[in-house]
């Protein structure tokens, strides 16, 4: 039997490629002639770089720039000067991994620092930009980013603003010209599979800001900063990008880069399945089951993320996907309706959870093997 495997990683468990090595160990031991293939996943998110890195020649510049707090940070990027494409993790600056619990705040960080990637790709003559959101620390709508370009934010008094998530409501009026002129000859890829809009119910601060250190009243005054934005950037611009799907992806970054970059939307999913050249492999071979995964499976899941594209993927080629996961927060039955075949929960509900995720790669094996020993 052939199998393509298409795992996430089960975050702060098992990166995608140890997943994809104890899926592989579960299946060999009910089915010891199986054959593989395999893409090391991300949707823009976290690890973005190590995928790019796996099927596309880059060299790795380094960068100095700031931390979503201001703090200096030497950080990394890819590049292929060959082809001018810059390839930028924004979890990698502005991420929510590079501060401890107590410095998280939504209200108060900035993309700046993904800015000055940017920024500095352009100036090295690099003209086509990808740039993987997912992982933020941040709730500024891209404004860092905006602001490291050449854009300066005032307020109704004529004072400049701190590209900071708690000014988004103070926003009046927005200066473009000292926007870098070689912007204009550069292609900017929002790379993400979220379909939030900017702001309302399913927005980026009444869905994300929470985990990013917001409070109730913190959440409620974001949200009114991101329609406050939205109104502005009509009013100066005559754009109409909130209501995008994705344009909430990464606190409002990808509406700042659509509105302020005019970057275009792509599919962290499409994409590196693309880069890794899956389509063409399906075209020629045939593969028995897809199996992806990631640590919980959620409400999310179906809401863009890696999972829903693997389905997709699945649904083209007629080949049915199974779905590893630590943690099932959702009724198996909606799963199967929206395309997948089955779900591999492997979670012991018997244990803790420092238990399962420290033995998440037994559970996989294990789970993995007992789903396929009759197959």
């Amino acid at each position: 039997m052939n199998f393509l495997l298409l795992p996430d990683k089960f975050k702060g468990s098992l990166t995608a490629q140890q997943l994809i090595a104890s899926i592989k160990k579960g299946v060999l031991k009910a089915l010891p002639q199986a054959d593989f293939r395999h893409v090391v996943a991300s949707d823009g998110g976290d690890g973005f770089l190590d995928a790019v890195a796996e099927y596309r020649e880059t060299t790795t510049i380094s960068t100095t720039v700031v931390d979503p707090l201001g703090s200096e940070l030497k950080t990394t990027m890819l590049a292929n000067k060959s082809t001018g494409e810059a390839f930028i993790e924004m979890a990698k600056a502005s991420g929510l991994v590079l501060l401890n619990p107590k410095e998280q705040s939504a209200m108060v960080t900035s993309t700046r620092g993904t800015g000055m990637q940017i920024r500095n790709a352009i100036q090295q003559g690099l003209n086509k930009i990808y740039i993987g959101l997912g992982g933020s620390a941040t709730n500024d709508a891209g404004m860092g980013i905006a602001f490291e370009l050449g854009y300066r934010f005032f307020d109704e008094y004529g004072n400049s603003l701190d590209p900071i998530g708690a000014n988004l409501v103070r926003v009046h009026s927005i200066n473009a010209e000292e926007v870098l002129p070689e912007l204009r000859q550069t292609e900017i890829y929002a790379v993400n599979d979220v379909n939030n809009p900017l702001f309302g119910l399913q927005g980026a601060a009444q869905v994300y800001a929470e985990q990013k250190g917001a409070n109730q009243e913190e959440i409620r005054i974001l949200d009114r900063g991101l329609q406050n934005l939205d109104l502005r950037v009509k009013q100066q611009f005559g754009l109409d990008n909130a209501s995008i799907p994705g344009a909430g992806a990464a606190g409002g970054t990808a509406y700042g880069l659509k509105c302020f970059l005019n970057a275009e939307f792509i599919s962290g999913t499409t994409f590196l399945l693309d880069l890794a050249k899956i389509p063409e492999l399906m075209r020629t071979r045939k593969f028995n089951y897809i199996i992806t995964g990631e640590g919980k499976i959620d409400s999310q899941t179906l809401s863009g993320k890696w999972i829903n594209g693997v389905m997709e993927l699945g649904r083209a080629f007629q080949i049915p996907v199974v779905a590893v996961c630590g943690k099932l927060e959702v009724a198996p039955e909606q799963l199967k309706q929206a395309g997948l075949h089955e779900i591999i929960a492997v979670g012991d509900k018997e244990k803790p959870l420092e238990y399962n995720m420290t033995h998440a790669a037994e559970l996989v094996e294990n789970a993995v093997y007992h789903f396929f020993q009759n197959k």
